[in-house]
């Protein structure tokens, strides 16, 4: 059986936590989502203080938490919002770094415990860059403890100077809508895409700029030589939308953006490869997902995909879109490498820690912080 508070089985009432989410990426958000409904079935009250439209995403309400309305700015007024949300907390859980920095503002003066979640590594370079480093150290200098999604995560948040920083891998909730009970056969995702009688390829990502869609593309151009042409959609939105469609009619690349999807589960249950040409997440959703789903996988081996894939997928030098190109051709003639990748990928998703174990060490963590000190002692 799944742990409870400490709270709830010692009668106490019951432990009372605010998640704290900005924008949010979809790793964090579908995180945050999942930690509230396995905190709630525990016996935890949970407040979620996030945008109102990644409650419109992601559920935080139906998942029976409270939601409070939070912009993404770390202006006063948006503090002052989070400050009144966190009033009667004990314990605040921030998701990211700049919410993270937000809750540090909004719970100055008070000792309510912080933890703090790092799912990404924030990349800038120049002045930005440094404002990077300044936050993070006033972050996990704040912090009773950081948790780190990846172990270079934690090594950051100890260089950066935090007092606790543990190791602590989040599982990737399954789609709404997903590979295992598609509301949609495959077939008929195929057609509605156009690649009936041609292999579909697969990438997931907002359209910005370290994405690697510039990289997708031109190894886009030496796929497009095979019989029959693979069609590679790519489900996502962003600001360089109008820059890549313009490549794909220039060059009439064989790849259609389709947007932003709720229905990524099964878009991937359809498809023959997922690929994963540059992440800046620390757990990639698109390779877990995949893994999950039994889906081979070529993705770049750049920052944790590496620890977090393990040989359950083709990795190819980053940058590289010839070595892509020729990776994505080469699966696509062997079968019999395929169905090892997709043996081998659920071999790796199952040691991958399940939502039940996230919450439960989530919750570990909150109940040290929270422990009532027994009489008699300092």
């Amino acid at each position: 059986m799944s742990p409870v508070s400490s709270h709830a089985s010692h009668g106490q009432s019951p432990l009372r936590t605010v998640q704290v989410l900005g924008g949010g990426n979809a790793g964090s958000s579908a995180h945050v989502r999942s930690l509230a409904a396995g905190l709630v079935a525990r016996g935890v009250r949970v407040t979620v203080c996030a945008p109102v439209e990644a409650d419109r995403a992601y559920g935080f309400t139906a998942a029976g938490a409270a939601h409070v309305h939070v912009p993404r700015s770390s202006d006063p007024v948006s503090v002052a919002a989070l400050r009144t949300a966190c009033a009667d907390a004990d314990l605040v859980h921030a998701h990211g770094l700049h919410a993270s920095f937000r809750a540090v503002l909004a719970l100055s003066g008070r000792e309510t415990p912080l933890v703090v979640t790092w799912h990404n590594h924030a990349r800038a370079e120049g002045p930005r860059g440094h404002l990077l480093r300044m936050l993070e150290r006033r972050v996990v200098r704040a912090a009773a403890v950081v948790l780190g999604t990846t172990s270079e995560l934690v090594d950051r948040a100890r260089h950066r100077g935090a007092r606790d920083a543990r190791l602590a891998a989040v599982a990737v909730p399954r789609p709404r809508f997903g590979y295992e009970h598609p509301e949609r056969p495959p077939s008929k995702v195929r057609a509605e895409l156009g690649a009936i009688a041609r292999p579909l390829l697969i990438a997931v990502a907002s359209l910005d700029a370290h994405r690697g869609h510039e990289l997708l593309l031109d190894a886009a151009r030496a796929w497009r030589l095979l019989d029959p042409v693979p069609l590679l959609v790519i489900a996502g939105e962003g600001p360089l939308r109008g820059t890549l469609q313009r490549r794909i009619e220039d060059e009439e690349l064989p790849v259609r953006l389709l947007g932003r999807r709720d229905d990524v589960g099964e878009l991937l249950a359809a498809a023959d490869l997922a690929l994963l040409p540059g992440s800046w997440e620390a757990r990639s959703v698109l390779a877990q997902e995949a893994l999950h789903a039994r889906v081979p996988l070529v993705a770049v081996r750049t920052g944790s995909v590496p620890e977090l894939v393990g040989e359950a997928a083709e990795l190819v030098p980053p940058g590289d879109p010839e070595e892509f190109a020729a990776a994505v051709v080469r699966l696509l003639g062997d079968p019999g490498r395929c169905q090892a990748l997709r043996e081998e990928g659920a071999g790796q998703a199952a040691t991958w820690p399940t939502e039940d174990e996230t919450v439960a060490q989530v919750l570990s963590v909150y109940d040290e912080l929270t422990r009532p000190v027994p009489f008699g002692r300092c």
